[in-house]
């Protein structure tokens, strides 16, 4: 009987999981087809301009999906995929008309670098595992109304880990460049290789003798394309057009029986683009879910903010509104569906997003288009990618990789201010040296510790009352006016980073012998959590030891809550706490002046408080 009473138990919890988490799904403001509003009054002539934009999109998704794929020491049918899987499920649940979804520099970057580190992992074995969490990690974000987290994340932390991770890219694309092979770490089972750009560069130069130089003129041929319709061809797809001459060159060097590294059909073969679907009740499931949650953590941060940043700036241009969360859906679900059809992690593509607003698209439907004629390439220009030189390829990622370098930014970022400046060369030292996903959280964490200590200074100031009978600064080193009582006048924030400060003023006020009454007025005092409030209550117990005490003034609702709630008001005494007042700012103090006299057995309460309404907002700032 025991065991049928434990599984009704069993059964019982996991039906009330089910059904809360039914309801809280059910009453999330998420739309789960918001693509029905598009189609409600579609039309031939945004039917037109949708069908003339996702074919612009679908050629530039095609080349920049073999090119990131490359980036990220991936067979290029991964990039080919997830430009094309990603931008057909992506428009189903996105609130932006113009976002296409797909690989870019972000993901790539993350993604070569944690495997250059960790050289003996299947890259391509745990790729399905991958791109599974980083989908369910935005997923639930969405629901959970995280998207707009990232708004708080410093420009100097983005700038110093594009910069970092663009000098790995063109590091680790040299190589291709002059036809020289990869070189291979041998390394135990469980080790990590150095992987950072220091190695890559002793390995590159050291075998520079073995470098082919037909392949440095494809590379040649092909920057110099690149750059002249840059120059002079800005609006014409320049990395397209620039694909031309490597294989043109290629081919003419087969005639004289010289051959150059090309990718093999099987880049892009269709048999190829159903892998396993990661099987989460096999042995190694838990292992490959600890070794990829950090790194899909990293990729979901990025793709989100890629995603976020690229929605609001094309919803700002085309005058409607996104809802970040949305996006944020349906980024996860088009990642979800690239982890089943052979796809690297997906996030909103700059370049393609951009291609598709100048081209005209009205709808998400031009997203939709082009995801089916990339899918259509992808199946059928297979056997052409032998044609295709590796040198020609590299040359365009270097291209990319350095158009994302910008002096200006990086100027400002070194000139601002001391803060911004270190936390931009600790993010980009850590990009050369650690997995790109670590070292984006570490410049996160550098940033956040320094604005906390910025943060972290309250002012603690004496007061006393003026002959006019209002509160104001007391004259520095002058005799209060009540000897044995101290009104301390606290601002700013009181969280878990000033606690140590404000305890140690507070202990450096109490240094005086005469001292018995300490006044901490709260009127401006902000955001007091369990550590500030802890170090209050200490304060409280150690003057009462010697003898002493503490009276609180001038607090608002929010610090009356948190004290309440804590417990520590009634360890203060709530008949020596007196709330603010926002008709006389000063009486709060006036009451607790006149009940510390009381606590010292003082007879008379000489304080005289007078009220001007003229001087409230003057009163306000005191």
């Amino acid at each position: 009987m025991n065991w049928q009473a434990g599984t009704a138990k069993l059964w019982h919890g996991l039906w009330t999981f089910w059904d809360a988490a039914r309801k809280f799904a059910l009453e999330n403001p998420l739309d789960p087809f918001p693509l029905k509003r598009t189609l409600t009054g579609y039309n031939t002539v945004k039917a037109k301009a949708d069908v003339r934009a996702g074919i612009n999109v679908a050629l530039l998704g095609f080349c920049q999906g073999m090119a990131f794929a490359s980036m990220a020491g991936l067979p290029l049918r991964y990039g080919v995929m997830c430009s094309a899987v990603s931008a057909l499920v992506g428009p189903w649940l996105a609130s932006s008309r113009h976002t296409v979804l797909g690989p870019t520099n972000g993901s790539a970057f993350i993604i070569f670098s944690y495997f250059a580190s960790y050289p003996h992992l299947d890259q391509l074995q745990l790729m399905p595992m991958l791109v599974f969490l980083v989908g369910a990690m935005l997923i639930l974000g969405a629901y959970f109304r995280v998207a707009d987290l990232a708004q708080y994340i410093s420009r100097s932390v983005m700038v110093a880990y594009v910069t970092g991770a663009s000098v790995m890219i063109v590091i680790n694309q040299a190589p291709a460049l002059l036809g020289v092979a990869r070189v291979a770490t041998h390394m135990k089972e469980g080790e990590s290789a150095p992987g950072n750009v220091f190695g890559n560069v002793w390995n590159f130069l050291t075998h520079l003798g073995a470098a082919n130089w037909w392949a440095l003129l494809v590379a040649l041929a092909t920057a110099g394309c690149y750059t002249a319709l840059r120059y002079w061809k800005p609006k014409w797809p320049a990395f397209i057009i620039s694909l031309v001459p490597g294989p043109l060159v290629c081919l003419l060097l087969q005639r004289f029986d010289i051959h150059l590294p090309t990718f093999s059909s099987g880049e892009l073969d269709a048999a190829h683009l159903l892998p396993p679907f990661p099987s989460f009740l096999s042995s190694e499931a838990p292992s490959q879910f600890a070794q990829l949650f950090g790194l899909a953590i990293g990729i979901a941060f990025v793709a989100n903010l890629e995603n976020s940043v690229m929605a609001k700036t094309l919803a700002s241009r085309g005058n409607y509104r996104v809802d970040p969360n949305q996006d944020m859906l349906s980024l996860g679900a088009a990642n979800l569906a690239c982890a089943y059809f052979a796809g690297m992690p997906a996030s909103g593509s700059l370049t393609r997003s951009a291609l598709n607003f100048e081209s005209g698209a009205r709808t998400a439907v031009s997203s939709l288009v082009g995801g089916a004629v990339c899918l259509t390439g992808a199946l059928t220009l297979g056997p052409l990618i032998v044609y295709l030189p590796k040198a020609a390829l590299a040359t365009l990622v270097i291209c990319i990789a350095i158009s994302l370098i910008h002096k200006k930014q990086i100027r400002i970022c070194l000139r601002a201010t001391k803060s911004d400046a270190f936390v931009f060369m600790v993010t980009f030292i850590a990009t050369l040296l650690v997995p790109l996903h670590v070292a984006i959280f570490t410049g996160v964490g550098v940033a956040i510790m320094l604005y906390l200590r910025k943060a972290a200074r309250p002012s603690l100031v004496e007061y006393e009352f003026n002959k006019e009978g209002n509160l104001a600064e007391a004259a520095l080193n002058a005799q209060r006016q009540h000897p044995s009582i101290s009104i301390v006048h606290v601002e700013g924030d009181l969280f878990f980073g000033a606690a140590e400060l404000f305890r140690t003023q507070i202990q450096r006020t109490c240094s005086d012998p005469n001292l018995r009454i300490i006044i901490l007025r709260l009127k401006n005092a902000r955001h007091l959590d369990a550590t500030s409030v802890m170090a209050l209550e200490e304060l409280v117990q150690t003057m009462r030891r010697a003898g002493r005490d503490l009276i609180i003034s001038g607090a608002g609702r929010d610090v009356y809550r948190v004290l309440r709630d804590s417990g520590v008001l009634q360890e203060i005494g709530r008949e020596n706490f007196f709330m603010g007042s926002a008709q006389n700012p000063n009486i709060a103090t006036r009451n607790a002046l006149k009940r510390a006299q009381q606590i010292i057995g003082a007879k008379e309460a000489d304080v005289h408080i007078y009220y001007d309404p003229r001087h409230a907002k003057k009163d306000e700032k005191a």
